[in-house]
């Protein structure tokens, strides 16, 4: 294969991945097994789809749960859209803003007040968290932002973020499930977390905290950033309070990263690699592990979702830096010209707060980039990867994608 070639067969094998999270067919799925139970006498059924996945969730469910029904969705901008008989919130992510503080008071007023004869379905996807904020008495939308804000920029994982957020919400960590108690709460879930913890995913707005105020306050001081925090934060997470464990829902686990990477492993053919565990961490130590298990010819495929340290102030995300580190790694290596393609992309379609996805490199990226004349080394240093990838003509643009199971790479070499 070309170059051509190869960066065309690494889009189709990223795109076979991304198919297969396809949040229509896994709700489709659900419910065709296990159909939603019928309210009891006089009661109503509530459909709550959040994240970015929730349009298309929504809109399977509706076509499976009889009316009457009331469906409330929540979902970034990128996706919101118009749904026949549904009420449309579309809010910020991953900040959260005023949109998504009108999602959350929209979604406790329809949870209040119900009872044991109410059914709740809940269809839950990544991003949730940001996008249904609900910030604890005393703690303001703008507090509850500048902690996402601090916490991204410090390089802490999506469990640290959740656990944080969790502490800080009415929704999260089970508040969706004890807001309709006394009413029983099914829950599909699409997990855009590596591992698919439930406690993770959209903050687990259906399941038991993943840990508690102290546990925070401990993350927040680790990666550096109490000292930081609206005083009202840190008066909450310092004002200790019994913990009540939340109603437990039914809960299904619907699409992840793991399905999706075995589909681009059976659309990549006999002889694909594909490699576990997933690729966690710090970028930099993410991209010397794609060069150290990818050393010989073939199809090398991974998932997960790295991290970030904000050093500068360039544009970009996760996986535009882990490609253009692979980019500079592999020039280091002497890897030969055509003989390699890199592709990182987020199966959202969204990397960081850009319009690309992710980005796709060969042995040609930087030899373009500083024909442009642009340093890839010191826009790295200013994290600053989709302007470099932008001159070299490599960024990975999908548009948004309607779903999120996290990241996806596929790297050939022949």
């Amino acid at each position: 294969m070309n170059t051509a070639q190869m960066r065309a067969r690494a889009e189709a094998i990223f795109q076979a991945g991304v198919a297969a999270a396809d949040p229509f067919a896994a709700v489709t799925e659900a419910l065709s097994e296990a159909p939603v139970a019928a309210p009891g006498a006089g009661g109503r059924t509530l459909v709550v789809a959040v994240g970015k996945a929730a349009m298309r969730m929504a809109e399977a469910a509706m076509a499976h749960v009889p009316a009457p029904r009331d469906v409330l969705v929540v979902t970034n901008y990128e996706n919101a859209g118009v749904l026949a008989g549904a009420q449309v919130f579309a809010a910020g992510h991953p900040v959260p803003d005023e949109g998504g503080a009108r999602a959350s008071q929209a979604v406790l007023d329809a949870l209040d007040g119900l009872g044991p004869q109410d059914r709740v379905l809940a269809l839950i996807s990544g991003g949730g968290s940001a996008l249904l904020p609900a910030p604890v008495p005393g703690v303001s939308l703008t507090d509850k932002a500048t902690v996402n804000r601090l916490l991204l920029a410090s390089g802490a994982d999506i469990g640290e973020m959740n656990l944080v957020r969790q502490q800080l919400s009415r929704l999260k960590g089970g508040g969706l499930s004890a807001a309709a108690a006394p009413a029983p709460v099914r829950a599909l879930i699409l997990s855009d977390v590596v591992g698919d913890d439930l406690r993770v995913i959209a903050s687990g707005p259906t399941v038991a905290p993943i840990g508690s105020k102290a546990d925070a306050e401990a993350i927040l001081k680790e990666r550096g950033v109490w000292a930081k925090l609206p005083e009202a934060v840190r008066e909450h997470l310092e004002t200790l309070e019994a913990a009540n464990a939340p109603p437990k829902a039914q809960n299904r686990l619907v699409g992840s990263n793991a399905i999706s990477l075995a589909a681009m492993t059976a659309e990549a053919g006999a002889g694909a690699i594909q490699h576990e565990p997933a690729l966690v961490g710090d970028v930099s130590k993410a991209a010397a592990r794609v060069m150290a298990e990818a050393k010989r010819p073939g199809i090398h495929l991974f998932g997960g979702e790295t991290t970030v340290v904000l050093k500068g102030k360039g544009l970009g995300g996760r996986n535009q830096e882990l490609a253009l580190r692979v980019a500079l790694l592999a020039e280091q290596a002497g890897w030969a010209a055509g003989s390699w393609v890199f592709l990182s992309g987020g199966t959202d379609g969204r990397d960081g707060p850009c319009d690309a996805a992710g980005a796709v490199v060969d042995s040609g990226t930087l030899e373009r980039m500083r024909a442009a004349g642009v340093d890839p080394k010191a826009r790295l240093d200013n994290n600053d990867s989709y302007h470099a990838l932008q001159a070299s003509g490599d960024l990975l643009m999908t548009g948004a994608t309607g779903t999120n199971v996290a990241d996806l790479q596929v790297l050939i070499r022949v």
